[in-house]
């Protein structure tokens, strides 16, 4: 295997430790994330995003970095932005002026990023906000999908002016189910019909806008299938990419997450996302995981990996 990988892994610390580079050089691996534990300053991140490069020149590099209380990097040269709901409350009121703070934002986000070293960020957040979910709630845009839709639209014209990819998540939609996949396994029982004229609104309009990427839910919507999303073929194959379409990257949500485990250990994960349809598997924070996923996982041939990767890393500033 040569070029970027199909696994995408979190890193230590503040600077690369030797496990990091012993990770990072695998071939198995097309990327790095980054959290809050890898930054003090702007400094600090420039030299570590510096030191992958040096690495690994093609490793991509990518941050949870949406406004509001998923900001991993929130000091030094990075402007705090708001949680998106702020602009779907201003919507109600003015729409063209929030549609033109939107793309502020993503702008922002964008050339900030760039400016560190950092290629992307998992962004925007799609799922509505129905007042039900703590894990999403205010980072979602607004409730009504069309609305979703506009505002996301116009953040990543943003991201897209500012020379970074999108990522559209949690697909099908996350936000009707009050547990946390982060420590639970959701279960959302509305039927595929209903999902598709709510939920799916905002991914539908923005991959005929040429979203970039797309991260499925952990979440089990057994109405349509009894695998997570993130696990399933139905939503990934046959809806996602044929139903909607979408022939962007697909990531797995982090492989270690509660509502992940249903498929087994870290290497069974990772087969029923590849074998699902996703591209690129992410394991974020336990480093004793990584290290076994690498040790004992055998990725399957994936022809569409490079080009879709490659999408994710061209990039002209508007």
């Amino acid at each position: 295997m040569s070029g970027r990988g199909p696994i995408m892994l979190g890193v230590e610390a503040l600077a690369l430790t030797d496990g990091d580079r012993g990770r990072l050089v695998d071939p198995r691996v097309g990327g790095a994330i980054l959290f809050a534990r890898n930054f003090e300053s702007s400094p600090q991140l420039r030299a570590l995003t510096a030191s992958i490069r040096s690495l690994r020149p093609e490793l991509l590099i990518g941050v949870d970095h949406e406004g509001g209380r998923v900001q991993r990097f929130r000091s030094g040269e990075f402007t705090p932005l708001p949680p998106m709901r702020t602009l779907g409350e201003r919507w109600d009121a003015d729409p063209a002026s929030a549609d033109a703070e939107a793309f502020e934002f993503g702008e922002t986000i964008a050339r900030e990023l760039r400016d560190h070293g950092v290629d992307f960020s998992f962004t925007p957040v799609l799922d509505l906000d129905y007042g039900a979910s703590t894990v999403i709630g205010d980072r979602a845009f607004h409730a009504d999908p069309v609305i979703v839709a506009d505002l996301a639209g116009a953040l990543v014209r943003g991201l897209d002016a500012g020379g970074v990819a999108s990522v559209g998540k949690h697909f099908p939609g996350h936000g009707h189910v009050a547990a946390d996949s982060h420590v639970d396994t959701p279960i959302d029982t509305r039927t595929l019909d209903d999902i598709l004229r709510s939920d799916i609104v905002p991914f539908a309009a923005l991959i005929a806008q040429g979203l970039d990427a797309v991260m499925p839910a952990h979440v089990v919507y057994p109405a349509v299938d009894a695998q997570p999303a993130g696990f399933s073929p139905v939503w990934i194959d046959e809806i996602l990419r044929q139903r909607l379409a979408f022939d962007g990257l697909v990531f797995s949500d982090d492989l270690e997450m509660a509502g992940a485990h249903s498929a087994g250990d870290i290497v069974a994960r990772a087969d029923a996302a590849i074998g699902a349809g996703c591209d690129v598997v992410l394991v974020c924070n336990d480093f004793a995981q990584m290290d076994d996923l690498l040790a004992r996982w055998t990725p399957p041939e994936q022809p569409a990996l490079a080009r879709r990767w490659q999408a994710m890393a061209t990039r002209d500033v508007g």
